[in-house]
């Protein structure tokens, strides 16, 4: 079959924007870069497409073989197109993010590519155009977690409310007062209170909870009066 001709040639690539959360932190997960230029500079996890499959696929095969990661909420966020966001060669690149807690996937992250966890508020410079993509997912996670329940793909399957409070100042880089913040919560009855207290953090203790996801999806719009206005968070 012939090739189209005139045309210029330009590579397609993926970049993975992983997202993870400690019990106290919203972190990003950033690799050294392994090839000139900017070899050693932190970037974030990205790969060409293979021509045998779509860029679902090659996000997923990414980020397995740049971390260990598998099975992880993925999403497509945007596609980055600009000429010059490449100096070797005309590079477009299909943007994912992921979510995962830090804690349950510690032991699956692999040092190969000398992986680390870095504050999302203090992370080091970053390659080309990564940190516009950084900023995009950002923006996106404020957006969706307003009225979609994915920052609970942050969390382990039992928490506490402090843990959820502290997330979501994470998240929108706000503090929130303890006693609102609980009763809007637990108000939505979108939460099950288990019979099971963490004693780590605190001597009282605090309860541990986890989500009710059919009255989840009954009720998810009940979640955007936590953050007022979720609409400026979103460019």
């Amino acid at each position: 079959m012939s090739r189209y001709p005139d045309q210029a040639r330009v590579f397609l690539a993926v970049d993975c924007i992983v997202f993870g959360f400690d019990g106290k932190q919203l972190k990003i997960l950033l690799v050294q870069r392994a090839l000139e230029p900017e070899m050693g500079s932190w970037s974030l996890m990205g790969g060409f497409v293979f021509a045998n499959e779509n860029v679902e696929q090659a996000a997923a095969r990414v980020l397995h073989t740049r971390t260990g990661l598998s099975n992880v909420y993925l999403e497509e966020l945007s596609t980055f197109s600009e000429p010059g966001r490449d100096p070797v060669e005309r590079t477009v690149s299909v943007a994912f993010f992921a979510l995962i807690d830090i804690n349950k996937y510690k032991k699956q992250i692999t040092d190969d590519f000398h992986a680390e966890w870095f504050d999302i508020n203090k992370h080091p410079k970053l390659i080309f155009d990564h940190k516009q993509m950084v900023a995009k997912a950002k923006a996106r996670l404020r957006y969706k977690s307003a009225f979609h329940p994915i920052l609970f793909e942050l969390l382990p399957a039992k928490f506490t409310l402090p843990q959820l409070k502290s997330l979501y100042e994470e998240v929108y880089n706000i503090e929130m007062d303890n006693r609102n913040f609980s009763r809007k919560i637990l108000s939505m009855n979108l939460l099950e209170k288990l019979n099971e207290k963490d004693k780590e953090n605190s001597k009282r203790g605090a309860w541990y909870y986890k989500m009710n996801s059919k009255k989840y999806k009954a009720n998810f719009h009940a979640v955007a009066t936590i953050i007022p206005n979720p609409d400026i968070y979103y460019s």
